[in-house]
């Protein structure tokens, strides 16, 4: 019987050396994947490749000679590629629009989107050798729903779904399964400084901010990373093959943002 398991699959992961992407490499490595992963900082990048026993390059996904550097070594300690996580993503400003920095802009489509395009280039001759993969990319609910106050966040957002279903499409005959997993409220620091800053703007209290976030959430509670993770392990496994082009929501049911 087909169950549960990334036994001897090859993965990369972006951003993997904490938060969302560190649960996702437990969770991998603890299925059986041989796992490489990126980050941008050292420091907690050597820990998980360290305690994980994961293959580690210091590399920012919105840099292309970075990004050509990860999946070089990647490629050399693998082997071979049969699962892209591309879960590098930042929270991006908080503003009304004409209070934006265009610099933060660009920053965070730079890394939300254009990161998850320059990792997918790299990683597609690899899957194609290998016959067929899997591709996961890191939207949000922000990338089903208007943000206000978080358009850069929620524009890459929506153009990964843009770029997953098109990838879907394009990659589906050459074996290649592509779908997108739009977490929802998350427990951890980068939830806990969004909401810090839209209660700043709303002169409201954190604890009344995380009342409203809550009250837009059919489960009434926020998910967890590792939620999240075992998503992303059902899509790399047997279990998910036949899935693709699809946009699947980790959130409680985020009704609205």
């Amino acid at each position: 019987m087909v169950g549960l398991s990334a036994e001897g699959q090859r993965v990369v992961v972006t951003a993997g050396a904490a938060g969302i992407g560190r649960a996702i490499v437990e969770v991998l490595v603890g299925a059986g994947a041989r796992v490489h992963i990126c980050d941008v900082n050292a420091q907690t990048l050597a820990a998980c490749g360290q305690n994980l026993g994961v293959g580690t390059t210091l590399a920012d996904v919105s840099d292309e000679a970075q990004v050509d550097r990860l999946f070089d070594e990647a490629a050399s300690a693998l082997g071979g590629l049969d699962v892209l996580v591309n879960n590098a993503g930042i929270a991006g400003p908080t503003g009304a629009v004409e209070e934006i920095d265009p610099a933060e802009w660009r920053r965070c489509i730079d890394i939300d989107l254009t990161g998850q395009f320059l990792c997918t280039r790299r990683a597609v001759p690899l899957l194609k050798q290998n016959a067929g993969g899997a591709i996961i990319n890191m939207s949000s609910a922000a990338g089903r729903h208007g943000y206000a106050y978080r358009t850069p966040y929620s524009a890459a957002k929506w153009g990964v779904i843009g770029f997953t279903q098109s990838l879907a499409k394009e990659l589906g005959p050459s074996g290649i399964a592509v779908n997108a997993i739009l977490p929802g409220i998350v427990k951890g620091p980068r939830i806990e400084g969004v909401i810090r800053a839209r209660a700043s703007q709303l002169s409201l209290t954190y604890a009344e901010m995380e009342t409203q976030y809550l009250e837009r959430v059919s489960l009434r509670r926020m998910v967890t990373a590792e939620d999240v993770a075992q998503m992303v392990l059902f899509l790399a496994s047997p279990l998910g093959r036949n899935i693709s082009g699809q946009s699947i929501g980790v959130c409680g049911n985020v009704e609205t943002l």
